[in-house]
């Protein structure tokens, strides 16, 4: 039976209270006794229907539908710092970063306070993706915008805060880069090396020797330097893949790499670094095994021109990636399999290092065409080399002229590009 007490509370408020679904008594207060006697009295009919089966119970969605938008997100966020990551890790800072500010845009662009707020938001969601391909954004912007709020979705349906995914419906995105990068040839890489900020020459070398983005290689310490087995040992914490990983290194460039990081350049660097943009001495990494610059695309873009080396091609932009998509390249041109190429890439897949890493170089496909015009285009008696070279015309023969009668009698006919004529007529000749 529904009630409200007789006096207020010492702070001026009226309790009320409500018998549930479940047959409990519930309590609540409100500042006018009025108010509580009428919410008590609905309360208390909307679960006696319930529990006549009138109407169904409330879901915990139903219950979380209220609670701040903004709360549920710092709750995501911690959750995602604790354990969102592969295998169990918490993400990585710069995902969380991202992560966070892709959130709030959708709460400024929505203007979302509470959960409920996400329900039937699909037509507002796609004009606000809309706006950002109108300003110039790329299609892997609007893509990760969305996911940002596709993945806070599916995390509250799992918990029950959510009884539906709020972009369910959104059509894809077209994610092709806009952009490619291109690969350094090995020339055009020792020029830039020879060239380069001396302080930026054993980041250059380790990149290109490695493949290492930027931000593994500014999470190296003295520690990860196997110098026993000549290389890196990689952290699932910072590695993108999220797995542990040993990359080799050549032997004298591990000597370089320690006798720099021993002598405490790193840090040396990094406090002048930090102390020219910032100030603060205090923010500096420390123990570090390379100086990574804060703004690696500018560093490199100066060095490039130092080079004399094009920041843009047809072929594509170089950036400091760039010389991980050049290090793939060289490992495959090297005669790698494909496995090997996959096992020094850290790809998790042959496709990812073959198809989307893997570039062909216009010189090596000019070369290759040369190479098969040479085997087909005749020459000024008008046979092809690769003819003339079959009937021994431009090379000797390995076999003794007096077996020659037994070779050619027992050989079976040729298949391919050697006509089947002229083997009727040595074996004809022969006999």
């Amino acid at each position: 039976m529904a009630g409200v007490r007789k006096k207020p509370t010492k702070g001026g408020l009226w309790q009320a209270w409500f018998t549930d679904a479940a047959g409990k008594k519930r309590f609540f207060t409100v500042s006018s006794r009025g108010e509580a006697r009428r919410m008590a009295e609905k309360l208390e009919a909307e679960h006696r229907q319930i529990r006549l089966g009138y109407r169904p119970a409330p879901s915990s969605a139903d219950k979380n539908g209220k609670r701040l938008f903004c709360e549920v997100i710092e709750e995501y966020l911690a959750w995602g710092a604790a354990q969102g990551g592969r295998g169990g890790r918490g993400w990585a800072p710069v995902h969380a970063h991202n992560r966070r500010a892709d959130l709030l845009w959708w709460q400024e662009q929505l203007g979302l306070t509470t959960l409920a707020d996400l329900e039937s938001i699909l037509p507002r969601a796609e004009k606000a993706l809309r706006s950002l391909l109108n300003a110039g954004k790329t299609g892997k912007t609007a893509y990760l915008k969305a996911q940002a709020l596709r993945a806070f979705g599916e995390w509250c349906k799992q918990r029950g805060y959510l009884n539906f995914q709020p972009l369910e419906g959104l059509a894809p995105f077209d994610t092709t880069p806009k952009t490619r990068r291109r690969a350094l040839s090995a020339e055009e890489i020792t020029r830039f090396l020879s060239t380069c900020t001396p302080s930026l020459r054993l980041l250059y070398e380790t990149a290109s020797l490695s493949g290492l983005r930027a931000g593994e290689l500014r999470a190296l310490t003295l520690d990860h330097l196997d110098t026993e087995r000549s290389g890196l040992r990689l952290e699932a914490t910072w590695t993108k893949n999220r797995q542990e990983g040993f990359q080799p290194l050549p032997h004298a460039l591990v000597e370089r790499l320690r006798a720099f990081a021993g002598a405490g350049e790193p840090d040396r660097l990094y406090e002048a670094a930090y102390t020219r943009n910032s100030g603060r001495h205090a923010l500096a990494p420390r123990g570090r095994l390379l100086f990574v610059p804060m703004h690696t695309e500018k560093a490199v873009a100066e060095d490039l021109e130092r080079a004399g080396i094009p920041h843009w091609t047809p072929q594509g932009k170089v950036d400091f990636h760039a010389l991980r998509v050049a290090f793939i390249n060289l490992v495959i041109e090297s005669g790698a399999t494909v496995k090997e190429a996959q096992a020094l890439a850290r790809h998790s897949t042959p496709e990812l290092t073959m198809n989307v890493y893997g570039r062909t170089r216009p010189e090596r496909l000019h070369e290759t065409v040369e190479k098969i015009a040479a085997s087909l285009i005749p020459d000024e008696k008008g046979v092809p080399r690769l003819y003339r070279q079959a009937v021994g015309a431009e090379t000797e023969s390995a076999t003794p002229s007096e077996s020659k009668e037994l070779r050619l009698s027992v050989l079976a006919p040729a298949v391919g590009l050697e006509p089947t004529t002229w083997w009727l007529t040595a074996t004809r000749s022969a006999s």
